[in-house]
């Protein structure tokens, strides 16, 4: 079972967007020190907590769970599942992965040669020109297909193939996202906040 204090908390710039993931001994060393308060959500309605607040807060409206407890010699204290920082108005500045998942995303998970839409597990990548003619792993020339037209395409081009795309594959506008499976945290609490998951494992030449 997850520790109390190993668990994550969403962290917000000053412009209340999302930015980062942290660990709760971090969240509690930059609200000891000023930088950041809690953003607690009550009903229709956002609350900001300094620490000393949230203390107080924890003290009169006590968790229902042991896990959103983290206990002190003399302090019951609420886990606090959003912070909004006091000094970072920035995005993080860093463009979308070029993972396989995200160009599944990309593509809605067709086959950009059939059209046909397929369960992930059942797709391949495809790089439009194929490696043997220089062809590089990029946004331009990956995409998704499904097991029967990549076996049909081999290592041709697609005209060689018979084959036309139905769309030109592009590199996406970047997007302010966190990267993270929402589903393996279950944080109700961060759907306000976040724009879209992303898996990022990237993908290499």
């Amino acid at each position: 079972m997850e520790a109390v204090l190993d668990q994550s908390v969403l962290v917000l710039n000053r412009l209340w967007q999302a930015v980062n993931i942290i660990g709760l001994r971090r969240a509690f060393g930059l609200l000891a020190r000023g930088h950041a308060s809690v953003v607690h959500h009550e009903e229709d309605d956002f609350r900001v907590f300094s620490l000393m607040d949230w203390i107080d807060f924890s003290h009169s409206n006590p968790p229902l769970s042991e896990r959103e407890v983290v206990h002190t010699v003399s302090r019951r204290i609420r886990v606090p599942r959003v912070i909004l920082l006091t000094f970072f108005d920035k995005l993080p500045c860093k463009e979308l992965k070029l993972t396989r998942n995200n160009i599944f995303e990309r593509d809605k998970d067709r086959c950009q040669y059939c059209g046909n839409k397929h369960p992930r597990e059942q797709l391949n990548l495809d790089h439009v020109i194929p490696r043997h003619y220089g062809g590089k792993t990029t946004w331009e020339n990956i995409v998704c297909s499904c097991v029967k037209c990549n076996t049909r395409k081999a290592n041709r081009l697609p005209h060689e193939a018979g084959m036309r795309l139905i769309r030109k594959p592009v590199r996406p506008k970047w997007r302010p996202v966190i990267s993270l499976v929402l589903g393996n945290h279950g944080r109700e609490k961060w759907k306000d906040f976040l724009d879209l998951a992303y898996w990022n494992v990237e993908l290499e030449e």
